[in-house]
Parts: C-alpha cells; structure tokens; sequence
C-alpha cells in the first residue's frame, strides 16, 4: 500500500513544512452535493450506502473532483460500531438514528458485543477502505485518506439516550447518579475503537480522526473524566503500534477545557470548534499541537463572509502549523459554488494560488 501521494496533507499534520495548508471539509461527502444524493438514491437509505463498499467508496471521492479538496475522509457513520456491537439501529426518514433497545442497566452492558468480535464485523469499513487506498493510489493526485471513529461519549450518548438528544439527561443522569455503569459502557467501547481503527489503518487510511461531536454537554471539570481520558487512550494505542500514522482529536465546544490548560495527549492535530476564538487555541496549543479548522460552517451561505473568515484564519495562523477546515460540518443546503469558493480561498491565502 503505497502511501507516496499522500505527503502534503500528512507532512502538515506531522507540523513539517508544506508548499501550502491543505483543506478539507467535515461531512464532505453529503447532501449538499447531488452526486451524492443520486448514489444515496440507488442505495436505498442511508444505512445501505455505509453498508457497500463500491458506492460508499464512490462518494467519498466525490468531493475530491467536484469541491477540489485535499483529503478525503471515509465516507460512513460513527454509528456502525454500536450496531455491530449488537444494539439494534435503524435510520428513520426526517428525524435520524434510533437504537430501539437503549442501555438502561447493566446487563444491557454486558450483552454488548465487545473487542475483537466487534471489530471484525465491519468488513465493509475495511473493504471499502482498501477500494479507496487502491483508487487514490492510482490517481497520484496528492490526495489523502481520513480514517475516523466517533468518541467513546459521543457514542456512549446515542447508546443510552437511544436518538440524538438536545438534554442528554439520561446520560448526565448516569454520570451523576451510577458513574461506575458509564465507565463500564465507556470501557467497552474503547475497546471496540481501539481495534476498528488500527484495522482501518492496516486496511490503509493516511490519518485518523476522533470526533467528540458531543463534548460540550459535559461541564468542564468532568471532561476529562467521561471523554478525553478515553480519546487519549485510543491515541496511545495507536501510536504505539503506528507511530507514523498521525492523529487528528476533534472535540466540538470545549473552548473552556483548552482555556484552562486541560489538553494533554500523544497526538498530532488538534480540531478547533468554531466557537473556539482561534487566537486562543494557537496561543494554548499551537506549540505543541498542529490546529485545524475553524471556520463558522454557516458562514458558507456567503462567499464575502467566507473570504473574510479565511483571510483571517491565515492572518492568525500565517500559513504554518494549521489545515484548513470548518469548524464543525458542512450543511445540506450550502450552494456547491460556495463550497467551492472556501477551498479555493483557502489555496490562494495558503500559497497555492
């Protein structure tokens, strides 16, 4: 698995010098793009298309050649790990995820599926990865690969809420009331991560991302209690098998956990939130950690507002230690041209163009 092509998005989150900063998108491959949404057609649901391979291979280059990006990023759900581990989900039109057998006990816990039977049920993670690192290559486009899982708390939420929540009252009820229980589900689903990462990177990802897409429902001085002690576990797992492989950790609204100084860990690339002033996360961080992000995703509905934004990224990063990126997903109804209009924006500040 020759990996030669990938060298400007991995150099610059290793912190080496690089002609430019690379940029790419969160949720890139989505609904924004009607190539997209006619794959996710001739899929059938949502579900179906992370469950083949070829089509899901297929998206996740689309951005690639439409939106002029310079990673990729696997196209699947952070989901299918509990699926695997046994619980029972389904995606319904117009409201989303459900587990329709949530976690409530602890014999629900020990029912769970765990480390390596978990992991080696997703084949088609791994299948399509290895289609991606086969067609990337071939390409020789320097275009890199984004290998990724959702974090223990993240997915933990969706485990015991059962859906997306806006309260998330019957996990923080859990953290407060059986702390133990929701270190027991937490254990056993790094477990699980731990694996399916390091077999995406044996299948052939270039970089791995952690996405806490739901750190900011904890308070600050359980953070790190209930979620980063666990994403820094799996860093250290990684790393210690793949110490080349660089890490990228994106813990969404925990801008008071950085302010304090609470940020630790062996990884390479720290995603800052758009509610994260990025001045703030370069004077707390840029030392030791490469930054990506942070543009205001809704900032895309204009391209003067996008132009701005970008311009003062760079004015901020000057170009060194930094990937461009939104600070969170891009949204289904953004125009394509205006997508379009960050990448190039952030070629031309960069050096590109």
């Amino acid at each position: 698995m020759s990996k030669e092509n990938t060298k400007i998005f991995v150099d610059a989150c290793l912190g080496k010098e690089t002609p430019y900063a690379p940029v790419w998108m969160m949720r890139q491959a989505g609904r924004y793009l009607p190539e997209y949404m006619k794959v996710r057609a001739e899929a059938g649901n949502f579900l179906n298309l992370c469950h083949d391979p070829k089509k899901a291979a297929e998206v996740t280059l689309q951005p690639l050649d439409i939106v002029g990006v310079d990673a990729a990023i696997l196209f699947s759900d952070i989901l299918v790990i509990p699926d695997e581990m046994g619980m029972d989900l389904e995606f319904i039109k117009g409201f989303g995820p459900k587990f329709n057998d949530p976690i409530v006990t602890e014999a629900d816990v020990d029912r769970l599926i765990g480390g390596k039977e978990a992991s080696r049920k997703l084949t088609y993670v791994y299948e399509t990865i290895e289609l991606l690192r086969e067609q990337l290559d071939a390409r020789g486009d320097n275009k890199a690969l984004i290998g990724f899982t959702g974090a223990p708390w993240t997915l933990a939420t969706y485990m015991i809420e059962g859906q997306g929540t806006k309260t998330y009252n019957l996990c923080k009820k859990m953290m407060y009331e059986n702390p133990e229980l929701l270190h027991k589900i937490l254990a056993k689903v790094t477990e699980v991560i731990k694996l399916y990462m390091e077999k995406q990177i044996k299948s052939g990802i270039d970089v791995v991302q952690i996405f806490d897409s739901w750190a900011a429902a904890i308070e600050p001085s359980k953070y790190n209690e209930f979620s980063w002690k666990y994403m820094v576990e799996i860093a250290d797992y990684l790393k210690s098998k793949y110490p080349e492989t660089p890490i990228i950790m994106f813990p969404k609204g925990v801008s008071a956990f950085i302010e304090r100084g609470l940020v630790y860990g062996n990884f390479d690339v720290f995603g800052v939130d758009w509610g994260t002033p990025m001045a703030m996360a370069k004077e707390k961080l840029g030392e030791r950690y490469v930054l990506q992000g942070n543009m205001e995703p809704c900032r895309l509905y204009s391209k003067e507002a996008t132009t701005a934004c970008v311009e003062g990224i760079q004015e901020v990063m000057g170009g060194k230690r930094h990937i461009f990126n939104l600070g969170h997903g891009i949204l289904p109804d953004v125009p394509v041209e205006n997508a379009k209009h960050f990448v190039s924006e952030c070629q031309r500040v960069s050096g590109k163009k």
